[in-house]
């Protein structure tokens, strides 16, 4: 006796396809036996993990038998004095796409549609159609958001408008007036997250202050994460700052426990280490004017990117030259799922790493 358990799943579940992760470099190491691997495809922090943080998940080991706190209280204290927010203002995830996940669950229904941008997160496709509601796929300008087109785009049945600044895979960012201006337009009754997963690596003189705009536009919601700039990839903790009364709906869908300990503890010690957070700027800053020029002085058109990593045009199948790479011991993140067949994400690594990858690109694409 048999059963076809695809046609059991709701309807947009059906037309789903899993997430493609960034290849790790353990199955690299399996599938060609390279060993020495760069990877550079999933914008992890090169530093590695705090000191701080090492002592501090140490301390909490003895502890691991008991269920962390369900509320996150010493997280949440520490982000609401951080940002000058209210206790109950804070939301807590397993990374931030959890809270994308929360916001689409607890707000959309398949009568709804959902805006995003061309060349957005994959993660807002991916959960407006789980939930089975109408995705509105609003065409990118200059490869970053159309605010004028997705404000244009809002109609009764829209519930929900997801933007990324800075924008992943391109990298492009949105000033604060522009985010303003948008959210002005706006009914009140669509919420808008504000996507800001990159948000560390952006120019501090133009990152704005988007939790203040809470304020004015109590239908806003500020995503962020601990998995980039601090370095948490591995332990899977974000947050969203929203009006108390969103924050309260979104903690009535969020799975108990959603955050383990190791990772409150992890996150509530790095928030403090400024040092560290500071040091993977610098690099991160450097690194980027080191693959921008590099690009340029190869003749390689590439995004300008506020984010950790840069999206460059290989002038060829994008697909291709990830497999050579991958021969070369080099991981990079192919982005035709995107719409962007002939471009490359790379992560933003170590000086050394840089320049693993600029000469295995140099020998794949026979560079001058």
């Amino acid at each position: 006796m048999s059963c076809d358990f695809l046609k059991l799943a709701n309807a947009g579940v059906q037309k789903l396809h899993p997430y493609q992760a960034g290849k790790p470099m353990s199955e690299l190491e399996r599938e060609l036996g390279i060993t020495d691997i760069v990877k550079l495809a999933s914008n992890e922090n090169p530093l590695g993990l705090s000191e701080k943080v090492k002592a501090a998940l140490q301390s909490e080991l003895a502890e691991l038998t008991r269920y962390p706190d369900a509320n996150g209280f010493n997280l949440k204290q520490a982000l609401s004095y951080k940002y000058q927010v209210e206790l109950n203002q804070v939301t807590l995830g397993n990374g931030s796409n959890d809270l994308l996940e929360l916001v689409a669950r607890a707000f959309v229904s398949t009568t709804n549609e959902v805006i995003f941008a061309q060349y957005a997160f994959i993660v807002y496709p991916i959960v407006t159609q789980a939930i089975g509601a109408k995705a509105v796929v609003v065409p990118a300008k200059d490869y970053g958001h159309d605010l004028e087109a997705m404000a244009a785009a809002v109609t009764d049945k829209t519930k929900l408008i997801f933007i990324a600044n800075p924008n992943n895979p391109t990298g492009t960012f949105l000033e604060a007036d522009q985010i303003r201006s948008f959210l002005s337009k706006v009914p009140a009754h669509v919420l808008v997250v504000l996507d800001e997963a990159y948000f560390e690596y952006a120019a501090a003189e133009r990152r704005g202050n988007a939790i203040a705009l809470i304020n004015d536009f109590p239908n806003l919601i500020v995503s962020r994460t601990f998995s980039k700039a601090y370095g948490l990839a591995g332990l899977r903790v974000g947050y969203s700052i929203s009006n108390p009364q969103i924050a309260d709906i979104l903690n009535r869908v969020r799975q108990p426990f959603n955050c383990n300990a190791l990772a409150l503890k992890a996150a509530e010690t790095v928030l403090q280490d400024q040092e560290y957070l500071q040091k993977g700027i610098e690099l991160n800053n450097a690194g980027m004017a080191d693959l921008s020029a590099f690009f340029s002085e190869k003749g390689l058109e590439y995004i300008h990117s506020m984010g950790n990593f840069i999206t460059v045009n290989v002038g060829k199948s994008g697909d291709e030259v990830y497999q050579q790479l991958l021969h070369e011991g080099v991981i990079v993140r192919p982005i035709t799922g995107y719409g962007l067949s002939e471009h490359l994400r790379i992560s933003i690594g170590t000086e050394a790493e840089n320049q693993r990858f600029k000469q295995a690109l140099t020998r794949v694409l026979n560079l001058q």
